[in-house]
């Protein structure tokens, strides 16, 4: 399939190696990846924060860069900004678009997926020849969970990682506290809620806790490198593009 990689905006400032990694596992398992270099922030944080009309510019831009007939699918290794696009970007056209956006919209939503649903869902594969011999946890997002509903999609991919060993989480589905602009708002209750979290991560024993939003990832890994605890928050899409030829240098990323 000709895929279009969507980097998102914390991949591309901040977590560029979960992108590569997604690019890696794609092009491994036999697809064509197109990266359109115009391509900007899907708009989610404008519309999660109240401002609707501000975002159009961003859902234009996104319409236009991943709406090509020739681009097969759009894949992002984000569950809430795959959720933007398939559901928030509809609402931003109808309230604020003109008949140009809305059948944009309408063109490409219909195409996106987060990484782990494509991989099961539209490729047909769990095991994507993964080597991962260490001990992991697996934190679902509240996007992924509750708007895409991916169900066990990522857990799936993880059980066929040769050498995992892959360790269930307490009261995994419960928020990490993030929650985009809710973290700055309400600080007090965001870092509680992150400090049940960081509790239910170490109770494992894992020495990596990974999930499919590297927004949460980058949440939860503050939590656990403020109290030194020796946990890596990694992104799915790292667990998946690492084989026995070419291992995740785990020691290395743990100093």
């Amino acid at each position: 399939m000709r895929i279009g990689l969507f980097a998102t905006c914390l991949g591309d400032t901040l977590f560029p190696d979960a992108v590569r990694a997604t690019a890696l596992l794609l092009s491994r398992l036999g697809h064509e990846l197109v990266f359109p270099p115009e391509q900007t922030c899907c708009g989610q944080v404008h519309i999660n924060t109240g401002y609707q009309r501000e975002p159009v510019p961003l859902v234009r831009d996104f319409a236009e860069q991943f709406g090509d007939r020739a681009i097969d699918a759009v894949v992002m290794p984000s569950g809430s900004c795959a959720g933007c696009v398939r559901h928030q970007h509809r609402m931003v056209a109808e309230r604020y678009g003109d008949p140009a956006l809305r059948a944009g919209v309408a063109a490409v939503e219909g195409k996106t997926y987060e990484l782990s649903e494509f991989l099961v869902d539209v490729a047909g594969t769990v095991d994507v020849g993964a080597y991962f011999p260490h001990r992991v946890t697996y934190h679902p997002t509240c996007h992924s969970l509750r708007m895409l509903r991916v169900g066990d999609k990522p857990l799936r991919l993880l059980r066929a990682v040769e050498g995992i060993d892959l360790a269930e989480m307490p009261e995994a589905d419960a928020c990490c506290g993030f929650g985009g602009t809710f973290a700055v708002k309400n600080a007090a209750t965001s870092s509680a809620m992150l400090a049940d979290k960081v509790d239910r991560v170490m109770s494992t024993g894992a020495s990596v806790c990974t999930a499919g939003d590297t927004s949460c990832l980058m949440h939860i890994g503050g939590g656990l490198s403020r109290i030194r605890s020796g946990t890596l928050a990694l992104h799915l899409a790292q667990i998946l593009a690492a084989t026995r030829t070419s291992p995740y240098p785990l020691s290395e990323a743990a100093r």
